[in-house]
């Protein structure tokens, strides 16, 4: 039985996050770069064209020069699998945790994490709750960052519908991105949660988002063009792509509720995956 206070194991996940940040922070999935340029491509609006080429180019300098590609580098979110041969412990938090300071120093993170209420800043992005660690079973031990700017979270958006409102999800959908306009720098990503709880539909709306976006089921693809003939487009400054992707996660729910959550990302949908290993 391997024990999570094995100094190589718990080296090896603050590695393991600190390279998924950088990751992360530097490049953006092989699925969204190409949902940008073939959103460039369809374009008919010119200022549009040049709104999504100044974001490819922007990729493109980051890339190059191991940068972040947004001041805003987020806060930290991370899923965390772990195998039936790990027990999880306080320990794997710590490690996670570690993983987020040398990130903030190392790569380097904007210290954006805050309390509440007085507002004083951490300095490292870590504090009560902070990272956000979502752990799940797994068959490998891995771990998954999805950094979320303030600018697009700040227009997510919960509903508790009835049963009988099914038929207001799009809208409701719809809605949150009208409210939201250019704020979330759009062209968005949405994730969107149904069914569960309160609390349990908005992290299915935020998981969500971490699935590809080059694949998207016919009411995904109606959520889309519903959000789309808004024409927000690129940076709110009009065009066909207000949204690259609407992805859905269902969960099971009561039978007198039906709740809805959207969780709104911008163009930079950084997430990315990293195998601990040791």
């Amino acid at each position: 039985m391997i024990v999570s206070s094995d100094p190589a194991l718990i080296d090896a996940i603050t590695n393991a996050t600190l390279e998924a940040f950088r990751q992360a922070q530097i490049t953006l999935p092989p699925d969204v770069i190409t949902a940008l340029t073939n959103a460039r491509e369809r374009e008919t609006s010119e200022i549009a064209k040049g709104e999504l080429s100044n974001i490819i180019a922007n990729l493109d300098m980051a890339r190059s020069r191991s940068v972040p590609i947004c001041q805003d580098t987020g806060v930290p979110i991370v899923y965390v699998t772990i195998p039936p041969d790990i027990p999880f412990t306080r320990d794997i938090y710590e490690a996670i945790s570690a993983g987020v300071r040398q990130a903030t120093k190392e790569i380097p993170l904007r210290p954006n994490v805050v309390d509440p209420l007085t507002r004083e800043n951490s300095g490292d992005n870590t504090s009560v709750g902070m990272p956000a660690i979502h752990a799940k079973p797994g068959d490998r031990c891995t771990i998954t960052v999805l950094p979320k700017g303030a600018g697009a979270e700040n227009m997510s958006r919960i509903a508790m519908l009835l049963p009988s409102e099914r038929d207001q999800i799009v809208k409701f959908v719809v809605e949150t991105m009208l409210l939201a306009g250019g704020r979330p720098c759009p062209p968005v990503i949405l994730g969107v949660g149904i069914g569960s709880t309160f609390d349990g539909v908005a992290a299915l709306a935020k998981e969500a988002l971490l699935g590809p976006i080059d694949c998207m089921t016919p009411f995904e693809e109606e959520l889309l063009a519903a959000v789309n003939s808004l024409g927000i487009g690129p940076m709110g400054l009009g065009g066909n792509t207000t949204a690259l992707a609407v992805k859905v996660r269902t969960g099971g729910c009561h039978t007198a509720s039906l709740p809805v959550a959207v969780n709104v990302q911008c163009w930079a949908c950084r997430r990315a995956t990293v195998e601990v290993s040791y």
